[in-house]
């Protein structure tokens, strides 16, 4: 097969083919009525899987030229200078919150017992970090139709120990930024925006607009197969702050205090004249750990796919916007039924799903048990209200696990009332159509 080619010819015959391969047999299929619709799915092509086999042929496996190439991209589409490629977003939220733990950051670094102000309608990842470095999470609640922090109760959240805000953009919606990082900013606090659901959307801040992920100290994006973008597993972290980036690469690469990138000894010149801790001086540089770290790359396969998704981005996030537009237009005639979804204002949502609210008189269960009868997936609004899960048992009991102020009436709310369909970039406007007319249906039957 490869007789009289040079590897270079070699590898673009093997590329031709896998791209002739995918649009064969992994084109996507118009959507027929009758076809379940799930609430996300993976919209891919030939890009995609070419940059994967090439990547498969450099067998470089770990973090290499494509992880570069998307750290670079991703920065650049956010706007901020640094970003960390990482294995999930669960790791990039854990990492995000670890790099604040970090001793180099000193009386603003979050210790044992420091509070972190969040939400408990949410995804439970975004609050784990917390807990497992010992930190205290205070519960606040959220409003409804936006399902994002309710900027109110920030000041009586406030203690002595509060150290953080940490909270997500429900659903691609932004929370609202302006009061946020006001609070923040004047209470010296850090602000961790967990942009996994959001990659893509957009807020107005003293005028200029600007993505989300680049209005906090430190943000993360998640690349499951359900986000904006996929890269199958993935997630990242990005910052403005040179020495946030520092911490993160140190935790995320093994804790170690070398900065060199994988593969390369020695690139800063210093690798065996500097002193240590108690190390013996000229200790190798390579293997000296100024954190407690783990290794979160993501590897370079997921790094090529990742960068031909980058390069969709835009066309996905109109096509989520477009789904949303029509779906809220479609379903505006049960605004007495259902309380609908509405934006933050300022914001120019890169909507992750169409959140609705059953208002009193509508069952939810049995409204969500006949759309998923006639094809459309559904979801709740994740954990509902995460403190009454199993995890939270055992912490209950415990007077410094956990603080909830106020009460928690909108985030029950949404544990009992709230469900949400897709809006990802593979629906076309027949699919679109059918989902309204089938959640018109449900809801129809129940009132």
């Amino acid at each position: 097969m490869f007789e009289n080619m040079n590897e270079s010819e070699a590898r673009a015959k093997i590329l031709s083919q896998v791209a002739e391969y995918c649009e064969r047999y992994h084109a996507r299929k118009p959507y027929r009525e009758g076809d379940r619709l799930p609430y996300a799915s993976r919209v891919y092509g030939a890009e995609e899987m070419t940059n994967l086999v090439s990547s498969a042929l450099d067998f470089w496996l770990t973090a290499g030229r494509y992880s570069d190439e998307f750290e670079r991209g991703l920065a650049q589409y956010i706007g901020v200078p640094f970003c960390s490629l990482v294995n999930s977003g669960s790791s990039a939220n854990l990492l995000a919150f670890a790099a604040l733990t970090s001793p180099l950051l000193g009386e603003r670094a979050v210790g044992r017992g420091d509070e972190v102000i969040t939400v408990a309608a949410g995804f439970p990842t975004t609050v784990a970090p917390v807990i497992q470095y010992g930190a205290v999470p205070v519960f606040v609640d959220v409003t409804i139709p936006q399902y994002n922090i309710d900027p109110s109760a920030l000041e009586n959240a406030l203690s002595e120990r509060t150290k953080a805000v940490m909270v997500a953009h429900t659903l691609g919606n932004p929370f609202d930024i302006a009061a946020v990082k006001k609070f923040c900013d004047t209470h010296n606090l850090w602000l961790i925006e967990d942009n996994c659901d959001a990659l893509g959307s957009e807020y107005t801040l003293g005028g200029k607009t600007a993505r989300t992920g680049s209005f906090g100290d430190i943000a993360t994006s998640s690349f499951y197969p359900p986000h904006h973008m996929t890269m199958g597993e993935g997630g990242a972290v990005y910052t403005r702050d040179p020495l946030l980036h520092r911490i993160v690469r140190s935790m995320r690469d093994w804790g170690r205090d070398c900065v060199c990138p994988p593969g390369r000894d020695n690139a800063c010149g210093h690798r065996f004249d500097g002193q240590y801790g108690e190390l013996p001086r000229g200790y190798d540089h390579k293997y000296v750990y100024s954190h407690f770290g783990y290794n979160l790359k993501a590897t370079d396969m997921q790094a090529a796919v990742g960068c031909a998704q980058l390069a969709r981005l835009d066309g996905f996030t109109e096509a989520r916007r477009r789904n949303f537009e029509q779906l809220a237009e479609k379903l505006a005639p049960l605004a007495d039924r259902l309380i609908l979804p509405e934006a933050a204002p300022g914001s120019r949502p890169s909507w992750f799903g169409f959140p609705m609210t059953c208002r009193e008189g509508i069952d939810r269960e049995r409204v969500v048990r006949r759309i998923e009868r006639d094809g459309v997936q559904t979801r709740m609004l994740f954990a509902g209200n995460l403190i009454k899960h199993p995890c939270f048992d055992g912490m209950r009991a415990s007077a410094s696990g956990y603080r909830v102020c106020g009460g928690l009436e909108n985030t029950d709310r949404i544990m009992r009332d709230t469900f949400w369909v897709g809006v990802y970039p593979g629906l076309d406007g027949g699919a679109v159509d059918y989902m309204a007319r089938t959640i018109t249906k449900a809801v129809r039957e129940e009132s």
